[in-house]
C-alpha cells in the first residue's frame, strides 16, 4: 500500500477527510459497522447508490485499510466485506459529524430539511436494552 499513502495529504486532518471522503462511504460503513454484508445486500439497503459507484467506493475504502474483502471458495464464489478495526474506530467520529450536522442545520433553521442521522453508538444501543433502568 505504499504508492495509496504517497497520494494522501500530509495534514493529518485533510488525510482523514480525504480518507472518508465520498457521498456514500458513510454510509456503507454503517452498514458494515454491524458485520459482513455481501455486495448484494449493500445494494439492496442503499438502493440510492449505483453498482459501480459502491464498488469503487469500497474499493478506496479497501485501499485505505478501512473495508475488508473476504473471498469465500464457493461456487458460485462469494464475496463479503467487512469493517476493519481501523474502519470501526471511525464510529464515533462519524456519530460526531452526524450530530454536527443536526447543530449545524439547527443553527440555519434547516432542520426540516434534514433526514435522522444513520449512525447510532452500538454500545448505547446495547446497554438500553441490556438493562431496564
Amino acid at each position: 500500500m505504499p504508492g495509496i499513502t504517497k497520494r494522501l495529504p500530509m495534514l493529518p486532518a485533510e488525510r482523514a477527510l480525504k480518507v472518508i471522503a465520498g457521498r456514500w462511504k458513510a454510509v456503507i460503513l454503517y452498514h458494515l459497522f454491524d458485520g459482513p454484508r455481501r455486495l448484494s445486500a449493500l445494494k439492496v439497503i442503499m438502493p440510492g447508490i449505483t453498482q459501480k459507484v459502491l464498488i469503487q467506493q469500497l474499493r478506496e475504502m479497501e485501499e485505505h485499510g478501512l473495508v475488508a474483502r473476504e473471498i469465500f471458495a464457493e461456487v458460485p464464489s462469494r464475496v463479503e466485506y467487512s469493517a476493519t478495526r481501523l474502519g470501526l474506530s471511525l464510529e464515533p467520529i462519524l456519530l460526531a459529524l452526524c450530530q454536527w450536522g443536526q447543530h449545524h442545520a439547527d443553527e440555519l433553521n434547516e432542520m426540516d430539511r434534514l433526514a435522522d442521522c444513520i449512525i447510532r453508538p452500538r454500545q448505547a444501543q446495547h446497554d438500553a436494552t441490556a438493562s431496564p433502568n
